[in-house]
């Protein structure tokens, strides 16, 4: 079946698309939305299909610093909310902003074709329990997520015990009678590592670098409240933040953690407080990266060794639009290279939306990204001269808006951005916007 008309296509029903559907609504640009689950809420949602949620997942930012502006989160809502929590939160925004009507649910995209050049349109094909589908539509607005796709490592030699990438893990009970070796020590790697040490024999936590180390809590309130809001320049915010931690966290190595090799904010920080008290009290050995496998018995790069059941990869994701030819989204090294993150610099109906990682940007600075895109396209239909300006300027040739970060080489930091910089960037856009649109 083939379906014709002039709608934008927007895939994803999480956060992103759901400022995406909420924005172009707003700009009355017609648009049709996808969504592979049965509801909204993406990868929060513990029952999608693609979801890498596990039961004890909380956000590892405070709610006053990841909502949406236009809606707050209920007062009853824990300082950093539950999965469960978010994924009622999202299902409240799109009921608020009356976004559910604008999806089809249970589709999953799987492929876009572009018919010609910027402008020509794109066609979409989609498949659902009545069959398969296609249709033209004016562009396509990807906001599919980024934390799908496992990003596992490849290991010398084999192990007989179980291995698992983090994206399989959903209960504490998985760990129940078993030594456990995890695999990496970001966000995640370290909340699980903290289930495990409570359901498992024993835990050790395997790194192949060091980390910077943020309680979720100082002076009682949620760590990034303390100027989270406070726009800094990056070398002040270093030195502020550096002096915190080194008050309430101290060094890492005090605990058994490698030193960082780099400036802070030059990855993200890991902000848990559990795992280092479990360090600071012998319930967590901290080992080397991993050099290979021989059955049960894991040897680490420093010539030591120790015995496992169980080996968890928490070794992050990799950006995943399966649907569309990379060479369409201007793909560079490990990931598009688009302004502002969004917009292709030579086209003007695709977008990507929500490659974006920033510490502290939030849910809000994702929606300032959304707005941008609803409104620039807005513009180009009816004659905005801004409009017309960003285009021009996207076509000139543009590098990240990294703030002069040098982010670590990783395939995960190809899209981090400075917070200050990128939304400095994106809302004098958005006010360019609004201001031609009015002339």
């Amino acid at each position: 079946m083939t379906e014709g008309n002039a709608k934008y296509a927007l895939i994803g029903a999480g956060p992103m698309g759901l400022a995406a559907a909420k924005v172009l609504k707003e700009q009355g640009i017609a648009f049709q939305g996808f969504e592979l689950h049965s509801d909204v809420g993406g990868l929060w949602d513990i029952d999608a299909p693609l979801s890498t949620m596990y039961e004890t997942a909380h956000l590892i930012s405070s709610k006053t610093m990841t909502e949406f502006a236009a809606f707050p989160m209920d007062d009853d809502v824990a300082e950093y909310p539950s999965h469960r929590d978010l994924t009622g939160y999202f299902r409240d925004f799109a009921d608020h902003f009356d976004l559910r009507d604008q999806y089809k649910f249970n589709a999953e995209v799987t492929k876009l074709d572009a018919l010609g050049a910027s402008g020509d349109g794109w066609r979409v094909s989609w498949k659902d329990k009545e069959g398969i589908h296609d249709g033209i539509y004016a562009g396509v607005l990807i906001a599919n997520g980024t934390l799908s796709e496992p990003n596992m490592p490849s290991f010398k030699g084999d192990f007989a015990g179980e291995l698992i990438h983090a994206c399989q893990y959903r209960y504490p009970s998985q760990f129940d009678g078993k030594r456990v070796l995890v695999i990496g020590a970001g966000n995640s790697g370290c909340d699980i590592a903290v289930d495990a040490i409570h359901h498992g024999v024993s835990c050790d936590l395997s790194m192949r670098r060091g980390y910077y180390f943020v309680p979720k809590y100082v002076f009682g309130k949620p760590a990034d409240t303390m100027g989270g809001a406070i726009k800094m320049p990056m070398w002040l915010k270093r030195k502020v933040d550096g002096f915190l931690l080194k008050w309430f966290v101290g060094r890492p190595e005090k605990y058994g953690f490698p030193k960082p090799d780099y400036k802070l904010y030059e990855s993200h920080p890991v902000v848990n407080s559990l795992v280092l008290y479990h360090a600071g009290h012998g319930d967590l050995k901290i080992q080397p990266d991993v050099d290979r496998f021989d059955g049960q018995t894991v040897h680490f790069v420093d010539g030591t060794q120790a015995d496992y059941d169980m080996i968890l990869a928490a070794t992050g994701y990799k950006l995943n639009y399966p649907f569309i030819d990379q060479g369409e989204l201007n793909w560079q090294g490990d990931a598009p290279h688009l302004f502002l993150n969004a917009m292709h610099p030579d086209r003007d109906d695709v977008f990507v939306l929500g490659m974006i990682e920033a510490t502290g940007l939030g849910w809000q600075g994702r929606h300032e990204q959304a707005e941008l895109v609803a409104r620039y396209i807005a513009g180009l239909r009816d004659g905005n001269p801004e409009a017309a300006a960003l285009r021009a300027e996207k076509s000139r040739g543009f590098a990240r808006a990294t703030g002069g970060m040098n982010y670590l080489n990783l395939a995960r930091m190809a899209y981090y951005v400075d917070k200050v910089t990128y939304r400095g960037a994106v809302t004098k856009w958005i006010s360019r916007l609004q201001k031609g649109a009015r002339r």
